[in-house]
Formats: structure tokens, sequence, C-alpha cells
């Protein structure tokens, strides 16, 4: 994804399984950076910086928010 930010860092994929949810339902375009090579090698995850959720510019903020609420109001939680 060309011009994209890295809004938040994950070790393992199974971290944002329910933010990729909710991303896809409010239509956010994202990324998951590094998360083929830490599927296959998952003990990678570490020595690549971890997986990387990018996103345009225009949505991080809307993102952020998203991540903030599902941390906190949200019996659904990121790990």
């Amino acid at each position: 994804m060309k011009d994209s930010v890295i809004v938040a860092t994950f070790t393992y994929s199974f971290e944002y399984t329910v933010l990729r949810l909710l991303l896809e339902q409010q239509q956010i375009s994202y990324f998951f950076e590094n998360e083929t090579m830490a599927g296959v090698f998952p003990f990678y995850s570490q020595a690549l910086g971890g997986i990387h959720l990018r996103v345009h510019p225009k949505d991080s903020d809307r993102v952020k928010k998203l991540i903030e609420d599902l941390k906190n109001n949200s019996k659904l939680r990121i790990v």
C-alpha cells in the first residue's frame, strides 16, 4: 500500500483477528506487513519487528480510535 502509515504492531496474527473484522466492516483499507512470514515462521515475528498494521494516512486516526475502543470498551479485546 503506497503512502501508508503504521498504526499498530502485533507479534502474532491471532492478536488482531477481531480488529481485521472491524476494519472490513467499516470498509477501511488496510495491510498487515510481515503477516505471511510470521505465519510461516512464527518466531521470526520479533526479528522482523512484528506484524505492522498499515493504513492510509486519512484513516489513521479512525483506526487508532477503533483500537482504543476495542481495548477499553469491549469484551472482545486485542491480547
